[in-house]
């Protein structure tokens, strides 16, 4: 497993150069993101992401399953100028009865892909949204080289093998069990390859629930590359990119914005 995955401090810092350096800016392509602003993020964990909107002065509420990465998230933002303007709640989304059609911005960054009703969640969205809210959302194409997340384990081969994860079930577990992964890892990791989803699927479940695209970038190398492993971000090829399925053996990360119709 990678220390990053160990160190709390290190993944929010992580989150926060990407949000503040890409995610922004892509965002303001066409919302202007100021004091006014609601904010929300979905499965925030420490809420590293919500920081860069933070410090713009928006009011930023997150919201995650995990009580202890929330916790950590309050302390480490307890001493921030805007500290007032932030809220951090561990609880489900989809039992969140005090939120509604308030956050001019949503971010989904990194969660989708681990959601087993998506059509259900993107559906629930409209529920949170302003009126001329949008929604951010950026996720690993199921079929990249590492869509499986393997890098989460702790063998080092496996951790840094990609593709291993398209594997048929039964053949991934016997795979995992042989390089020594724990059966919570092993559960956890099936449990994606479930969850997994196509820039195919995202885009027909876009339209399906009523939502217009904005805007659209697939990386090939992913902008959470830089800080993570020193490497530039290179947006996909236009001629790959228009090749379905395909792209997604190729492309590393997806940026969509989104409005309801």
């Amino acid at each position: 497993m990678q220390k990053r995955h160990l160190d709390p401090l290190q993944y929010i810092n992580e989150q926060i150069f990407t949000t503040q350096k890409y995610i922004i800016p892509f965002i303001q392509q066409v919302k202007k993101i100021d004091a006014s602003v609601q904010v929300l993020e979905i499965g925030c964990g420490e809420a590293g992401n919500l920081k860069p909107f933070l410090d713009l002065g928006c009011m930023c509420t997150g919201v995650d399953f995990s009580t202890p990465k929330i916790e950590k998230g309050k302390e480490f933002f307890s001493t921030h100028p805007f500290s007032k303007n932030i809220r951090l709640i561990s609880e489900d989304i989809y039992k969140t009865t005090e939120f509604h059609a308030q956050f001019d911005i949503i971010i989904v960054r990194d969660v989708i892909e681990h959601i087993h009703d998506q059509d259900k969640f993107l559906a629930l969205l409209k529920d949170l949204m302003a009126p001329d809210g949008v929604v951010f959302f950026a996720f690993p194409p199921w079929q990249n080289p590492f869509g499986g997340h393997q890098q989460i384990c702790e063998s080092k081969v496996l951790s840094a093998l990609p593709y291993y994860h398209l594997l048929p079930t039964t053949l991934y577990k016997t795979v995992l069990k042989m390089f020594g992964e724990s059966a919570a890892k092993i559960t956890s990791l099936l449990e994606i390859k479930e969850t997994g989803i196509s820039l195919e699927r995202f885009e027909r479940l876009v339209i399906k629930n009523g939502y217009t695209r904005l805007l659209k970038t697939l990386y090939f190398i992913n902008p959470n590359y830089e800080v993570k492993f020193g490497l530039k971000p290179r947006t996909l090829s236009t001629f790959l990119g228009k090749i379905p399925y395909i792209r997604n053996y190729f492309s590393t990360c997806g940026y969509y914005l989104i409005k309801q119709n």
